[in-house]
Order: C-alpha cells, then structure tokens, then sequence
C-alpha cells in the first residue's frame, strides 16, 4: 500500500525523489520504494525526511514509532509547564514574538494582555511584509460559545464580548495589511494556542477559571513528535471553520 502521507509531503514541499534521496544519501529508487512500496526508512533517514517536510516522524511513519518513543518524545517536546498563564516570564514573550519569521498563529477569544505591549500589533505588520504568515483567530463577539465562556468564568452580561471588541480595536491597522489575516470563530476554547515558528504557547482552560489563572506550557516542535502539531492541527480546524472578521 502507497504511503500517502509522505507522497503528499514530498509534493507540498517541492521536493523530488533526486533531491530526497541526495539529502539522506540513497539511490532515488530506495525513495521510491518508500513511497509506492510502504517500505520504511532506517531511523537517521526518516529524521532528515521529517524535517525536509515539516512534518512528525509519527505521521509519515505511524507504525515506525513505538507507543514508549512517542511518550519520551512528547515529553521532550515541553520545555516549561507554568501553573499560571500570568507567570510565565515577560522575556519569554518577548524572544517568541521577536524571533518569529515564518509563521504566527493565535486562537484566542480576546487576550487583551497581548497588546499591552506597544509594539506587538507594529511587529506584526513588520513580520508580514517580510514574509511571514500571520493568521489571527478571534471570538466572534456575537457568537453563542463567547456568551456561554462569559457566563462560565463569572465575568458578567456582555463582559467577554467588550472585552473583544476593545481588542480588535487595536488590531484594526492590520485589516489591509498582506499576509495577515483575521477572522472570527465560535467553537469551544479548549485551550488559546499562540504559535511563533516551531515554539508554541498552549494555555489550556479551566471550567470556571479564567484564562490569565488557567495552566499554560512551552512547547518545542520536534521533528519526530506529535505533540506539538496536535494543536497545530487543532488551530487548522478551528481556522477552517471560522469567518472573515469585519470590524
């Protein structure tokens, strides 16, 4: 049986069987084999090939990984776990949003504490027009699950929903700037993802508590994990079901 999975991450990243099997060191029909035949790689191959793809070893591979190595390598994929999102270290924030050059991702429903710093809405403009992909995912104020969330956290009538439409206010210089997008979404917040590249903060959510108070960790993508793209799925399927915001 064909691996898919890895056919379509070689065809995603422009990558051809001469250029695969020039990195890992192998004829162009070991590759070939690999993809048409399901033959798997050894280790240091599939080390290279993962992170030529961007993508988890336990993907492309999901028999090669034992259930032992997956849990080794989704621990050491958490760098820190933080008892609270409010105590998780102002420099830490600040290298993520400073060093990102390629991707940044927020789910949120208005984290009003991120744009208590002055430059954050001004860098990511900057990080747009070099190039970077910024996608930003609000509550819909209006929607039924904010209104729930607020009633949830004890916040009072309209409490969250302002709280967003004060947000969104400062981002309203990003509305027609390329390579930013922003939209709304009305699912359940399990947990706000804020991903700068391969780094990631997760701060997971707590009935009845609110979210500066809730646990947060530290993630570091690994090539051979599944960790960190687990929530980096999770903000795809919230993105695709969510709606242009307009503000």
């Amino acid at each position: 049986m064909p691996n898919e999975r890895l056919r379509d991450a070689l065809l995603r990243n422009g990558l051809t069987l001469e250029c695969v099997a020039n990195a890992v060191e192998v004829d162009p029909k070991t590759v070939e084999r690999w993809i048409t035949k399901e033959r798997t790689p050894y280790p240091k191959h599939r080390h290279k090939i993962a992170a030529m793809t961007h993508e988890a070893e336990c993907y492309l591979w999901p028999e090669a990984v034992t259930p032992d190595r997956k849990a080794k390598i989704a621990a050491a994929e958490v760098v820190s776990v933080f008892s609270h999102r409010n105590v998780i270290p102002v420099e830490l924030w600040d290298r993520l949003i400073n060093e990102a050059a390629h991707t940044v991702e927020i789910l949120v429903h208005a984290a009003l504490f991120l744009i208590e710093r002055p430059r954050f809405v001004k860098d990511l403009s900057d990080k747009a027009a070099s190039g970077a992909k910024i996608r930003l995912l609000f509550g819909d104020p209006e929607g039924d699950t904010v209104l729930l969330r607020g009633v949830e956290e004890q916040l009072g009538d309209g409490t969250l929903s302002a709280r967003i439409h004060n947000a969104l206010a400062f981002y309203r210089p990003l509305r027609n700037v390329d390579g930013v997008e922003m939209r709304f979404h009305n699912t359940t917040l399990y947990n706000s993802i804020f991903r700068f590249d391969d780094e990631m903060i997760v701060n997971t959510h707590v009935y009845g508590v609110q979210g500066a108070h809730a646990p947060a960790f530290h993630l570091r993508r690994l090539s051979a994990g599944d960790l960190f793209d687990t929530y980096a799925e999770s903000f795809e399927t919230a993105w695709k079901i969510s709606h242009t915001a307009t503000f």
